[in-house]
């Protein structure tokens, strides 16, 4: 999870959710995150992008993908997994639009534990390889290799450390 320290990059994202009619009769519509465009495109959060049968896909407004130094780890093991992702974070809103975005990562660990919220949305979607690219040089610059970490064995304890001694010339 990203530390309480200031991320080193701020990479700009916006964000395109679809919203599909639901073939239920408990809900209108299912809403998912479907992609990040690299930036912040020149556009008011909400536009309508496209609109075909059940389907609209929406440009919902901007986000910002932060990298940590300590976290360089899970960078690199979610761009080696074939399916380099970023995670969207959306979660349930008061006002206009059901759903406002809470949070973007790239640190599959950090967009796991969003779902221990119910209510939230997350999905991850295809990193755009502009991103992808800019993730890559910062775990070069910043990547650091940690050493496994061993737990020590204790020894036994000595329990006639612990007895009563007899001091030689005291009780003579």
């Amino acid at each position: 999870m990203s530390s309480a320290a200031a991320p080193l990059l701020c990479i700009p994202v916006g964000v395109v959710v679809e919203r599909r009619k639901a073939e239920s009769e408990w809900t209108d519509f299912i809403w998912r995150a479907v992609g990040v465009l690299p930036g912040e495109p020149d556009m008011e959060p909400w536009t309508t992008l496209r609109e075909q049968e059940d389907t609209t896909l929406f440009y919902v407004g901007s986000a910002s993908v932060d990298l940590y130094r300590s976290e360089t780890q899970r960078y690199r093991e979610n761009l080696a997994s074939g399916a380099a992702s970023i995670w969207v974070v959306m979660s349930p809103s008061e006002g206009a639009w059901p759903y406002a975005v809470t949070a973007t990562t790239a640190d599959p660990a950090e967009g796991e534990s969003f779902t221990e919220a119910a209510t939230n949305l997350v999905e991850p979607v295809p990193m755009p390889e502009v991103i992808r690219d800019a993730i890559d040089r910062f775990i070069a610059g910043h990547h650091v290799e940690r050493e496994e970490f061993v737990k020590r064995k204790r020894g036994n304890a000595d329990p006639e450390a612990l007895a009563r001694r007899v001091l030689r010339g005291r009780d003579e």
